[in-house]
Parts: C-alpha cells; sequence; structure tokens
C-alpha cells in the first residue's frame, strides 16, 4: 500500500466512524471544517461504510505544487455500497514520507 492510499484510508475511516472532529483537526480545517463534513454527509443522507476489501478506488495525479497530488475517492454507503459521494484530497509529502492531508471537497460526482 502506497503512503499516499495510507493517508487517504485514514481520513475515509475517520469519516466514516464520524470524527469530523479529529479529521478537522489532521487537516487543519484548511478548506472543509467538521461542520462542513458532518453537513455535506448529513445531505447526502446515506450511511457511510468502510470500503469492502479489494474494492479499494482513488484517483491520484500530480498538483502543480511539488509533491503534492490531488486523489478522489469513492466512498462507499450501507445502503447503495459504492455510491455517488467523492472524497477530493491533497495530500502532500512534506517530511520525505510523512504526508500531509487536506479535504478539498466532499461531493456527489
Amino acid at each position: 500500500m502506497s503512503p499516499i492510499e495510507v493517508a487517504s484510508r485514514i481520513v475515509v475511516g475517520l469519516l466514516v466512524a464520524c470524527k469530523y472532529d479529529v479529521v478537522e483537526a489532521l487537516t487543519r480545517g484548511v478548506r472543509l471544517s467538521a461542520a462542513d463534513l458532518r453537513s455535506a454527509v448529513s445531505a447526502y443522507g446515506r450511511t457511510l461504510v468502510d470500503v469492502p476489501d479489494g474494492q479499494w478506488r482513488q484517483d491520484v495525479a500530480p498538483m502543480d505544487e511539488l509533491d503534492s497530488f490531488h486523489v478522489i475517492i469513492d466512498l462507499w454507503t450501507a445502503e447503495e455500497g459504492r455510491s455517488d459521494l467523492s472524497l477530493e484530497l491533497r495530500v502532500r509529502d512534506r517530511y520525505q514520507g510523512a504526508f500531509e492531508v487536506e479535504v478539498l471537497d466532499l461531493h456527489v460526482l
């Protein structure tokens, strides 16, 4: 598992556990606060669940900033399996393998 995937899975796991305050602290709430995340999940109206084994899917593309990557992750819900809800992250290699994460968006694609 790549370090980008590890960082992404940590954020997804926190969202599934409804630990929006922890996500905000981890990401410094740069773009989305805990309230923003809670509101987006609530508005979607379904229950986030862990991505089933073997179903993890993320699109990773380099960004203009050195050692930064744009990551899009398909989220899963109890009601529908793979959902239309996507999590977008900026993942930066700031400390030679220790990644900094920023939530760019949580929305329906």
